[in-house]
């Protein structure tokens, strides 16, 4: 059985997440699910609403895929991830969220390790040359130019 992906952020990332997997995976409907904090909601309605929807999974496992540490959508994930059916990974982003549905069949600890490399390996200064000739390893060095032809 696959693990469920359960995105809480705030309002509209969400969903907007959810809709760009399904444009690369559109069999993923059922598994990525989307709740979207609006501004001033109280963290305990939040709380019921991501609660349901944990429910609707029965006993499938799951990844919640939270925007920023700290915040309120992240705060009421705490509260709600177990540690045994379910992880919380905080700073969602479109690469991570795109491993977690590819490798969404792995066991959970698997999946998460997946989802942060995706994360972080889809950070990546871009500059102007030709993609095939991008420097994946972010220099530390302010001064050092790397001219490639």
């Amino acid at each position: 059985m696959n693990t469920r992906l359960l995105i809480i952020a705030h309002a509209p990332l969400a969903h907007a997440l959810r809709e760009c997997a399904l444009h690369v995976f559109p069999d993923c409907w059922q598994e990525v699910l989307a709740l979207d904090v609006p501004p001033h909601e109280a963290p305990e309605a939040t709380l019921s609403a991501a609660r349901a929807l944990m429910e609707q999974q029965g006993e499938a496992s799951v990844l919640v895929l939270s925007d920023l540490f700290g915040a309120t959508p992240c705060n009421v994930a705490q509260r709600l991830v177990d540690g045994l059916q379910s992880r919380l990974v905080a700073g969602v982003n479109l690469p991570m969220l795109l491993r977690a549905v590819s490798y969404r069949s792995e066991p959970l600890d698997a999946l998460v390790a997946r989802a942060l490399v995706g994360g972080t390996q889809g950070v990546m200064q871009v500059g102007a040359a030709a993609p095939q000739n991008q420097n994946r390893r972010p220099s530390h060095d302010q001064e050092e130019h790397h001219h490639q032809q």
